[in-house]
């Protein structure tokens, strides 16, 4: 029995924020939103304002946690797991990993981004395969603010205009 929960513990790490090879980055068809199980469609306008703020009010409860690959605690949690932290705390399932939820609900323009959107990069040199995911909690035009654990600083609060995360930026893509 130990063995087995050691080897869940290993797959669950290293699938975490990691993206799969066959990710579009770029693509604008909707998927099967199957596994988001909120309300009977996914349009902005029947979800209640009050959902996405608790849920972008539940990640911004972990500010300044470090941190950690494959956690979803206080005591380490990782871009992926901030995420589907947030969203689980109004009862909406989300894919754990980082590829995964990259192909889940709509895809999004950037200038239409709203707050509880997802924005997706590429952080890793000459590669625009998705690795990171980031909750938007601030959107007007010109200005997008998102909340993400970052492995040098834990969860923290950045700008898309930030020229890391604007070269680094590959798509965004709305949950609700």
């Amino acid at each position: 029995m130990r063995k087995i929960t050691y080897l869940l513990f290993i797959l669950l790490t290293i699938s975490a924020c990691k993206s799969t090879k066959n990710t579009k980055s770029n693509s604008r068809k909707s998927t099967n939103t199957s596994t988001v199980s909120k309300n009977t469609n996914n349009h902005r306008n029947t979800v209640d304002n009050s959902t996405i703020e608790n849920i972008i009010k539940t990640a911004e409860e972990y500010n300044g946690v470090r941190y950690k690959y494959g956690g979803t605690t206080k005591k380490g949690m990782d871009c992926s797991g901030l995420v589907t932290t947030a969203y689980n705390s109004e009862n909406i399932s989300l894919p754990r990993t980082t590829g995964d939820l990259a192909t889940t609900g709509d895809w999004v323009d950037v200038k239409e981004v709203k707050k509880g959107d997802l924005l997706f990069f590429a952080t890793k040199k000459n590669s625009r395969h998705i690795n990171h995911v980031g909750l938007v909690t601030e959107a007007r035009p010109g200005f997008v603010e998102f909340i993400h654990s970052t492995t040098s600083s834990g969860v923290i609060t950045s700008e898309l205009s930030e020229k890391y995360w604007y070269f680094a930026f590959v798509q965004a893509r709305r949950i609700l």
